[in-house]
């Protein structure tokens, strides 16, 4: 190939290789080395630029070979008229470990045959989301308490990314737990749900102070009003038998008194925003006795709705929480619940239960 050729192909954002009539690679260029690390020599046999993982012989006489599609795109190209496309998958990610669909078409070059991958950008942003998933998955509380108090929770996403965050924790010895719903849905979600993490002070033993703190640090974002996060906190405390909580615009947490019923917690407040910026968020207690409940939730569980356009609902959760054994069992059933309900979800969903 000329330098000319080479120049503008490792100019272009599109993945693109470059195959003679003997089935050589003369070049595949920086864009298709980015998306398949076994590519990283960038010429040479299919064998040393796609990866295929065959070891018999040399590229094109191993068992393998018959079935390899590159070769087998590149050979209906050649013995055709130039032109050839298929649906492939490959594997892609730092490390090869990822299947990834794609479609190749390949066209005549001189006396070569270009393929170039048509949705090359896509998969870049399919695998831009995939990490991001992968950051926010980390973002979340250990799936088993490893604290004083028992706990269980669902995260249920309704796009690739959420903007629910549910944390659990301790401090001076008691169990903390958080919940906040950011505004919006999607990516944008996803980056004020890390920012939530990230400015969240989980050495404050006092709720309404940390979030008091948050609200500070959200308005050094500059957003504009449709940018909000509502959350509720608790710190339980199993010497007292109290639960102090603190909510910023969120849904009131729930509490199953064992043999007495259901008590919603009812707390009036404005969201983190800079609606009210300087507003004095205040922490309140409640007792409770062994065998309790407690459950935070966002707003996302409760209204998420049927086809028929009917609203799950508080009243289905806290019957739901009236026939649990305990956080554990309230979970899985409240997942299986919604899920036969709704089917599908128009908002995230998350929901976090501790056993008193």
């Amino acid at each position: 190939m000329s330098n000319l050729y080479r120049s503008v192909l490792n100019h272009i954002p599109t993945a693109a290789i470059v195959v003679d009539k003997n089935f050589k690679v003369r070049y595949a260029n920086k864009a298709f080395r980015d998306y398949f690390p076994a590519a990283q020599r960038g010429r040479g046999s299919l064998r040393d630029v796609v990866g295929c993982g065959e070891q018999d012989g040399k590229c094109g006489a191993g068992i393998k070979c018959a079935y390899c599609p590159v070769r087998n795109l590149f050979a209906d190209a050649i013995g055709g008229n130039g032109l050839a496309f298929r649906n492939l998958i490959m594997k892609s990610g730092e490390s090869g470990e990822k299947n990834v669909a794609l479609r190749i078409k390949v066209k005549p070059l001189g006396k070569y045959y270009l393929g170039v991958v048509d949705n090359a950008y896509e998969m870049e942003i399919a695998r831009e989301m995939h990490s991001a998933q992968d950051i926010q998955q980390r973002l979340l509380p250990p799936a088993k308490s490893g604290g004083a108090v028992p706990y269980s929770f669902m995260y249920i996403p309704c796009r690739e990314i959420g903007g629910d965050l549910p944390d659990v924790y301790e401090v001076d010895g008691d169990t903390v737990g958080v919940i906040a719903d950011v505004s919006g849905k999607g990516i944008s979600a996803g980056m004020l749900s890390a920012f939530v993490k990230a400015g969240w002070d989980r050495s404050e033993p006092s709720p309404a102070r940390a979030i008091r703190r948050l609200n500070a640090k959200f308005q050094e974002l500059n957003l504009d009003e449709t940018s909000y996060v509502t959350a509720a906190a608790v710190r339980l405390d199993r010497e007292k038998r109290e639960i102090c909580y603190s909510v910023a615009g969120h849904n009131a947490p729930i509490l199953l008194k064992s043999g007495m019923g259901i008590d919603e917690i009812v707390m009036n407040s404005p969201p983190v925003s800079n609606w009210i910026p300087d507003f004095e968020y205040e922490d309140r207690l409640i007792g409770y006795r062994k065998g309790d409940v407690l459950v935070l939730l966002t707003d996302g569980t409760i209204e998420s709705k049927n086809d028929a356009g009917e609203q799950f609902s508080l009243d289905r959760i806290e019957a739901i929480l009236q026939r649990s054994y305990n956080a554990e069992h309230f979970i899985e059933r409240l997942k299986a619940e919604l899920t036969a309900f709704c089917g599908t979800f128009d908002d995230d969903l998350t929901a976090i239960a501790f056993d008193l």
